[in-house]
């Protein structure tokens, strides 16, 4: 892995900070690889089965409700990983514990497939989607703690891109069950190939991720390691911290506007300004390339400007841009609006995983991280219902109003995720 990475962006950088760090260039430059190979089997693995959901659906007869109701099982689920995720660090450590839980994702894949063709069932197919659920939640909270030590010990700021790689999984995980689908390959046989290649490759990965104690590994020197208790208790303390709230505060934000537009956006073109719906597909696709390039791009803004200005700003563009696609009349300034939206709430997410680990203690960062990955993660799930709740009740537009406010709510925020320090090691 990282001898093929010679001339990949930011080789140069880790060079540098090897020597601070007290880690050979090809160990961070293979251990931030490693990073970006999980956030994609992450996105991997969920777009693979979402896009066979009209098969699925069809093989067993669901309704519309009743496939929303399957939904919401895998959501449940995925939030008792973000939950679990920290108490498992704690036991099994990151390494073990990213193998572990995707390899529990993996074989919830397995189950979904055979439930929506070999053995039609509703049941397999929901036990499949709560196995994947908290696999992928768990793996959401380790990968961003893992993420965020790399980015540290590189000195530079990489976690935007580590989540633009979950999309680029998301777009090889949609694209290869388009395929799926256009060949008439059944979902056992397709999905049983996807969790095969995630097992594999978690595997792989997690060779090039070195041991940290400080995260929950067992480095087998023989020297005593804090009981698991303290260790628990360490990951609960963090939650008292008032600074640490607030970086969540700036996800919990930014986070409830980029998952509701993944829900409703599309919906919202049709139902609240009247359009077609490849326009509202069309809008859809606007998004999520806007908020994927701003991922890929935004890394040397953040070390050029600071988190502070750059979140301050990205909060900015998101409230003009939300207010053109609310209140908007013609179809440019939907697309202008979506695309503003888009670059606003890019960086919110992985900026704030790096201002939770930016403390000392690096044992306190993993906490730190597992806390505000929660609270991230968890608007992604709570806020579309909502959205869709407000829009039931008030139009979808005005729901959407809601965002306004939290996308405010996370600029005020944001002098909390300001830099403590740019050292490593």
């Amino acid at each position: 892995m990282s001898e093929q990475d010679q001339h990949a962006p930011g080789t140069d950088d880790a060079e540098a900070s090897a020597a601070a760090s007290g880690r050979p260039r090809g160990e961070l430059v293979a251990w931030r690889n490693a990073i970006f190979a999980i956030f994609f089997l992450s996105g991997f693995g969920l777009a693979s089965w979402v896009a066979r959901i009209p098969a699925i659906r069809d093989a067993v007869d669901l309704s519309t409700q009743g496939v929303g109701l399957v939904i919401l099982m895998g959501s449940i689920a995925s939030i008792f990983g973000l939950v679990a995720a920290p108490w498992l660090m704690a036991r099994f450590g990151a390494r073990l514990g990213m193998i572990g839980v995707l390899a529990t994702a993996a074989l919830g894949l397995v189950s979904v497939g055979l439930g929506g063709s070999a053995v039609p069932s509703v049941a397999l197919i929901v036990l499949g989607l709560a196995l994947f659920g908290f696999g992928n939640g768990a793996v959401d909270v380790m990968m961003n703690v893992e993420g965020a030590e790399a980015e540290r010990e590189l000195g530079k700021t990489v976690m935007p891109l580590m989540h633009a790689f979950f999309s680029f999984g998301t777009v090889a995980g949609a694209g290869l069950a388009a395929a799926a689908s256009a060949l008439g390959i059944a979902t056992a046989i397709h999905l049983g190939a996807i969790a095969a290649l995630i097992a594999v490759g978690v595997v792989v990965a997690v060779r090039y991720v070195p041991v940290r104690e400080e995260l929950g590994d067992d480095a087998h020197t023989g020297a005593p390691r804090e009981p698991l208790g303290v260790r628990i208790r360490r990951s609960l303390s963090v939650w008292t911290d008032v600074r640490l709230l607030l970086i969540g505060v700036v996800m919990l934000g930014m986070s409830f506007a980029e998952g509701s537009a993944n829900d409703w956006i599309a919906l919202a073109v049709v139902d609240g300004h009247g359009l077609d719906a490849t326009t509202g597909a069309a809008v859809f696709t606007v998004f999520t390339i806007a908020i994927t390039t701003a991922r890929v791009l935004g890394g040397p803004f953040i070390d050029r400007f600071g988190r502070v200005i750059v979140l301050q700003v990205m909060a900015g563009i998101g409230v003009v841009g939300l207010s053109l696609f609310i209140f908007g009349t013609e179809p440019w300034m939907l697309l202008v609006g979506t695309l503003l939206w888009g670059v606003g709430c890019s960086l919110a997410f992985p900026v704030g995983m790096s201002a939770a680990a930016d403390v000392p203690d690096r044992a306190d960062a993993a906490a730190r991280v597992s806390a505000v990955a929660m609270i991230g993660y968890c608007a992604f799930l709570v806020g579309p219902p909502l959205i869709g709740f407000l829009g039931e009740r008030f139009g979808i537009l005005n729901g959407m109003l809601v965002l306004l406010g939290l996308m405010a709510m996370a600029g005020i925020a944001a002098p909390a995720a300001r830099e403590r320090s740019r050292r490593v090691g």
